[in-house]
């Protein structure tokens, strides 16, 4: 039940700055490419949100970007709660990431070894990053369409 409290924050959250994060017909389906939304949850430690919003800008979103430029992704949203409410929320971190089935992408490897040269400085950076977490999960999303979905009767 709490769980599904705050997906449903979320989701209020979402549409207060602008953007749907779920829609009430699945997204266009192009012959190019199908998309999938997944939302990623971290719950950072007691006073390293900075630290992590620090490491996730300067390593992790970069990447993230470089793919949408490649065409992989066509859009990246990234939140925090709004309020801290009783301190018990599950998570301090969002992100949502809606991937586009294309072939022939470049591999986030590659994208990494590019953007940085030193990667034993990224991997320590990265690796910095999770020690940060308490928790990390993810939630591939599927649309519910109420406009065809039959009733179930019972």
């Amino acid at each position: 039940m709490y769980r599904r409290l705050v997906l449903t924050g979320i989701l209020a959250a979402g549409i207060g700055v602008g953007g749907l994060l779920l829609r009430a017909e699945p997204p266009a389906q192009t012959q190019a490419a199908a998309e999938t939304t997944t939302w990623y949850f971290y719950k950072v430690k007691w006073g390293f949100q900075d630290e992590f919003l620090d490491l996730f800008q300067r390593n992790h979103y970069p990447v993230l970007k470089a793919l949408k430029e490649a065409g992989q992704y066509s859009a990246i949203r990234t939140y925090t709660p709004r309020y801290h409410g009783d301190g018990r929320a599950d998570w301090t971190f969002a992100v949502e990431l809606v991937r586009r089935e294309v072939s022939g992408l470049p591999a986030e490897e590659d994208v990494v070894r590019k953007l940085y040269p030193d990667q034993a400085k990224f991997r320590k950076e990265e690796a910095r990053r999770f020690e940060l977490l308490e928790a990390h999960w993810d939630v591939p999303l599927t649309p519910v369409n109420f406009d065809t979905r039959a009733l179930v009767k019972q």
